[in-house]
């Protein structure tokens, strides 16, 4: 992964941490694909992905996340979830950091139930 990517998954667990979130796994793998982030709280287990930007000419985030990548987010966090008997409400979340200015470096935009 690059630094890129790398510090923009930091802003992203630190953020979900600071609204009350455990972080239980980062950059989790299977065959099928990544997941950037899995936090969870008293209700949820949410499954994060991470989109860093330092510009929208080629789309937001969100819209980077595609019915293929969800597809194989969807089938990861089943694998996970199989793995971790875990019991709360699957959530999947996108996350895009956006860079400001050299004053505010980023701005986090929250997309809680994505797909």
């Amino acid at each position: 992964m690059n630094n890129k990517g790398t510090e923009g998954e930091r802003i992203a667990a630190e953020y979900m941490q600071s609204k009350g979130f455990e972080l239980l796994a980062s950059n989790y793998t299977s065959r099928f694909g990544e997941i950037d982030l899995i936090v969870t709280d008293c209700e949820y287990i949410v499954f994060v992905e991470v989109k860093q930007r330092s510009r929208t000419d080629f789309g937001t985030g969100l819209e980077a996340v595609t019915k293929s990548k969800q597809r194989k987010l969807r089938t990861t966090a089943m694998i996970w979830l199989q793995k971790n008997q875990a019991e709360k409400q699957p959530r999947f979340d996108v996350i895009e950091i956006g860079k400001l200015s050299k004053d505010v470096p980023y701005k986090i935009n929250h997309i809680e139930n994505a797909f």
